[in-house]
Parts: C-alpha cells; structure tokens; sequence
C-alpha cells in the first residue's frame, strides 16, 4: 500500500501533540516580567519538547522520503512510535509543575527512550520491508546515531537519580545530535539522484 496516509496521519497527530503542548503554557495574572520567574521550568521544558517533536517530525520525513510502500507491520510500528510521542505534553506538564522533580524528570526521560526505541523499530520494519539494499537500509547502515541517543537516554534517567541537572543534560544532548536532520539520508538520496541521471 502507499505511504501517504501513514505520512498525512504522523503530520496530524505531531500537529496535535505540539497544539496541546502550548495550550499547557498558561500566562501569569501579573503584569511584570518577575512573574514570569515561576514559569521558567514550564517554559524550558516546553521548548525542549517541542524541538524534539520537531526533530522526530523532521526526521520522519526523511524516512519516508526513502520509501515508496508500506505494510501492516510499518503501520504499527508507526502508531507505536506517535503512542510514546502523545505522552510528551503530559510528561513536559509534570516537569513544569513539579519545578524539574526527579521523578518528573526520569519519566520524561523513561517516554523520550521509548520514543526513540519506537523510531528504531519503524526504522527496521522498513528496512525489512524494503530490503538490505535499499536506499533506506544503505544510509542508516549501524545507526551509531540512534544507538548512541539511546545510551544518553538511559544514562539521563540514571542520572537524574543524582542530580536531575544531569538527566537534562543527557536529553539536551541527544536534542544538539539530532537537531540537524540526519544526513545520512540526505546524502544517500542526492547520491542515488546523481546515478540515475
């Protein structure tokens, strides 16, 4: 089957998960800029949020781009992936509310891990669908990227045990590797383009 509906539906409901994510974000009743301080958190965790679900929509596009069919099986492995991405507005909310509690802050980690999991087994369900050689499979090759991301997120929810500040960091850090789209496929799509012209 094509891909189209998969692609309309993840930009719809990546669409829905940022609108609820800003509806969240509630203006103070005073008038001065110091009633902005209590704030903070929601406002940064918010805005941590929403590059990640603007780095998995960015990437997502990517993956796509590469393929031309799905199957069942990439189907659910995509509903798997928008599942844990529906939770970020309720676990970017508990982190601004409880003023980045530890275990506010490792559930957010636990949801971003799931999410990123989730994205690597669409990635393998469409690498089976489509075969080792296809395009897609040739730019992901061992995706130390993702194994990596992976890493820091269990690293981060470790951390936060210690100080919460650290499993932050972990996740800002995965935010700073993914935040460029991934290159890999960019550059095996232009490579493919230029062999067939």
């Amino acid at each position: 089957m094509g891909k189209g509906r998969l692609e309309a539906f993840s930009d719809g409901v990546l669409a829905v998960i940022i609108t609820i994510m800003v509806l969240d974000l509630k203006a103070p009743h005073a008038e001065n800029l110091g009633a902005l301080r209590p704030l903070l958190p929601t406002f940064l965790s918010y805005v941590l949020s929403f590059i990640f679900i603007g780095i998995y929509w960015n990437n997502h596009h990517h993956l796509l781009h590469t393929v031309q069919h799905v199957d069942g099986r990439i189907l659910w492995a995509n509903l798997h992936l928008l599942f844990w991405l529906s939770l970020v507005p309720f676990v970017t909310d508990w982190i601004g509310e409880s003023r980045l509690g530890v275990q506010a802050v490792a559930v957010y980690g636990f949801v971003l891990l799931m999410a990123a999991i989730a994205f690597t087994i669409l990635v393998r369900a469409l690498i089976a669908h489509h075969g080792k050689n296809s395009t897609l499979a040739q730019a992901i090759g061992r995706d130390r990227k993702g194994n990596i991301s992976i890493l820091l997120y269990v690293i981060g929810i470790l951390g936060v045990f210690i100080r919460p500040w650290i499993g932050i960091a972990a996740y800002v850090i995965v935010a700073l590797i993914w935040l460029i789209p991934d290159r890999r496929i960019t550059k095996r799509l232009a490579s493919d383009h230029s062999s067939h012209t």
